[in-house]
C-alpha cells in the first residue's frame, strides 16, 4: 500500500508540473503579444510625430519624445531577447511589462498636451488588456495607476504650441483625433483580445485534457488496487486446487485411467497459467518498472511472447513478422507483454480464423501492429479510442482493454492508433520510443567492442 501511495504522490506531482507548464506557455504567448503591440505603439508614435510636425506644423519637443521612444524600443528589444529563450512568464512579469507601457504613454502625453490630447483614451486599452491578461488584484492596480496618471496629466503637462497661421481648427483636429483613437482602440482590442482569448482557450483545453488524463490514471490505480487484492485472495484457492490435483494423480482410480490423467494434466497446466497471471499482477503492483524488468534482446522478447501467446490461445491461423535486423538489448517488464497480449486477445475474439502481428522500426520508434479480419471498429469507438468502458460488446466492465493499452503506451512515451482497413478488418498500431526500452549503456559497450 505504501508503494501505491508513493505512485499516487509522484503522479500528482507530475500532474501539477504539467499544469504549471501549460499556464506558463499561455503566459509566454501573451507576453509575445504585448511585445508585438509595443512595436505597433512605436510605429504609431513615429507616424503621429511625422503628421503633427510636417503635416500640421506643430512644434513638438522632439528630443524628449524621441528619448522616451528610444527607451521603449530598447526595453522591447530586451524583452524579445529574454522571452525568446525564457518560457516561464508570471503574472508579476506581465504586470511590470504593462507598467512600462503605461509609463511610456504617460510620458508622451505629458509632452503633447496632457489630458487635452485625444489619444489619452489609449489608457482604456491598457485597462482592458490587463483585465484579460492579469489576475484580479493586478487588474485593479492597473486601474488605479492609470487613474493617477490621468489625474497627473490633468494638472501637469506641456501644452502644445499651436501655430497661429494654421488653416486647421483645433476643435476639428481634436474631434478627428478622438475618431482615430477610437478606431485604434477598437481595432487593437479586436485583434489582440481575439489572439489572447485563443491562447486562453487553448490553455484551458490543455488543462482539461491533463485533468481527464489524471482521472483516467486514478482509475487505473484503483483497478490496480482491486486487481492486487483479488490476486492475493486467489492465491490460496489456487494453491489448494494444485494440492488436490496432485493427490488425484496418485489415486488408483485416476492413475490407471490415461484419459483422466490427461485431463488432470491439462487442468494443472491451466492452473499454472492462472498462478503465473496472479504472480504477474502482484509483481506489477508491488514493484516499479525497471525493478521488475528482465534484460533480453528485442527479437528474443517478441519470439518468446508470440510462442507463449500461441501456446495458450486457440488461434487457427496466426502470422508473426519481424523486420528488426539490428539487435538491441532491452529491458521489458510484464506490462509491455500484457499490453501486446491484450491487443492480440481482442483481435482473436473478433477474428478467430486469422490475425497478424508485425514488429518493425521507424527511425527511433518501435512499431507493433496487430491486424485482423473482423468487422472493424465502429466510428464512435475510433473517436473515443482509449477511454474506459468504450466497447461495442455490450457486457458489463467491457472496454477496458484498449484503455489500459493506451495508458501503458502513454506511460512509456508512446501512442496508440487504430483504424479500419479498406479490405476489411481492423489495424491497431502501438508506437513505443526505443530509448524507453533499450539499455543504452550495454549497447554502447557492445559497439566499442
Amino acid at each position: 500500500m505504501a508503494i501505491n501511495s508513493d505512485i499516487v504522490t509522484v503522479r500528482q506531482g507530475a500532474r501539477a508540473f504539467e499544469e504549471t507548464n501549460v499556464l506558463n506557455e499561455t503566459g509566454h504567448k501573451n507576453m509575445l503579444h504585448l511585445i508585438h503591440l509595443r512595436w505597433l505603439a512605436v510605429g504609431g508614435q513615429i507616424a503621429t510625430i511625422v503628421v503633427a510636425t510636417l503635416g500640421l506644423g506643430i512644434q513638438l519637443p522632439l528630443f524628449n519624445m524621441l528619448a522616451v521612444m528610444v527607451c521603449l524600443i530598447a526595453f522591447n528589444i530586451g524583452s524579445h531577447l529574454r522571452w525568446h529563450e525564457e518560457r516561464v512568464v508570471s503574472n508579476r512579469e506581465l504586470f511590470l511589462a504593462m507598467l512600462v507601457d503605461i509609463g511610456s504613454l504617460t510620458a508622451q502625453l505629458y509632452f503633447t498636451g496632457g489630458i487635452n490630447n485625444p489619444f489619452v483614451f489609449l489608457f482604456l486599452l491598457q485597462v482592458i488588456l490587463s483585465a484579460v491578461l492579469l489576475r484580479s488584484e493586478s487588474t485593479w492596480r492597473v486601474v488605479w495607476i492609470t487613474t493617477l496618471c490621468l489625474a497627473f496629466l490633468s494638472v501637469f503637462n506641456r501644452p502644445l504650441e499651436w501655430p497661429l497661421d494654421s488653416p486647421y481648427q483645433l476643435a476639428d483636429l481634436y474631434a478627428t483625433g478622438l475618431l482615430i483613437c477610437f478606431v485604434l482602440n477598437a481595432a487593437l482590442l479586436v485583434i489582440f483580445i481575439t489572439r489572447i482569448g485563443r491562447n486562453l482557450r487553448a490553455g484551458d483545453a490543455a488543462l482539461a485534457s491533463l485533468r481527464q488524463r489524471a482521472a483516467e490514471e486514478e482509475h487505473i490505480v484503483r483497478m490496480g488496487l482491486l486487481a492486487s487484492g483479488a490476486a492475493h485472495e486467489l492465491g490460496t484457492p489456487l494453491a489448494t486446487m494444485s494440492v488436490v490435483l496432485g493427490d488425484w494423480k496418485r489415486m488408483p482410480q485416476f492413475a490407471g485411467n490415461p484419459a483422466m490423467l490427461e485431463e488432470i494434466e491439462e487442468i494443472e497446466a491451466q492452473l499454472l497459467r492462472c498462478k503465473s497471471i496472479v504472480s504477474g499482477i502482484l509483481l506489477s503492483a508491488g514493484e516499479t518498472r525497471g525493478e521488475s524488468s528482465s534484460k533480453t534482446t528485442l527479437n528474443d522478447f517478441f519470439e518468446e511472447l508470440v510462442e507463449e501467446w500461441e501456446s495458450t490461445r486457440p488461434a487457427q491461423h496466426f502470422e508473426y513478422n519481424s523486420t528488426i535486423t539490428e539487435e538491441f538489448t532491452v529491458a521489458f517488464d510484464s506490462t509491455v507483454k500484457q499490453m501486446v497480449f491484450n491487443v492480440l486477445d481482442n483481435a482473436l475474439e473478433v477474428s478467430p480464423n486469422w490475425l497478424r502481428f508485425d514488429v518493425s522500426r521507424s527511425e527511433d520508434n518501435l512499431l507493433l501492429t496487430v491486424t485482423d479480419q473482423g468487422p472493424g471498429f465502429q466510428q464512435h469507438i475510433l473517436e473515443q479510442l482509449g477511454t474506459p468502458y468504450n466497447s461495442s460488446k455490450g457486457r458489463p466492465g467491457g472496454g477496458l482493454g484498449l484503455f489500459l493499452v493506451m495508458n501503458v503506451a502513454r506511460t512509456l512515451g508512446g501512442t496508440l492508433h487504430a483504424r479500419n482497413c479498406e479490405r476489411g478488418g481492423a489495424e491497431v498500431r502501438m508506437t513505443l520510443p526505443l530509448n524507453a526500452l533499450v539499455l543504452q549503456e550495454f549497447n554502447r559497450k557492445k559497439d566499442l567492442q
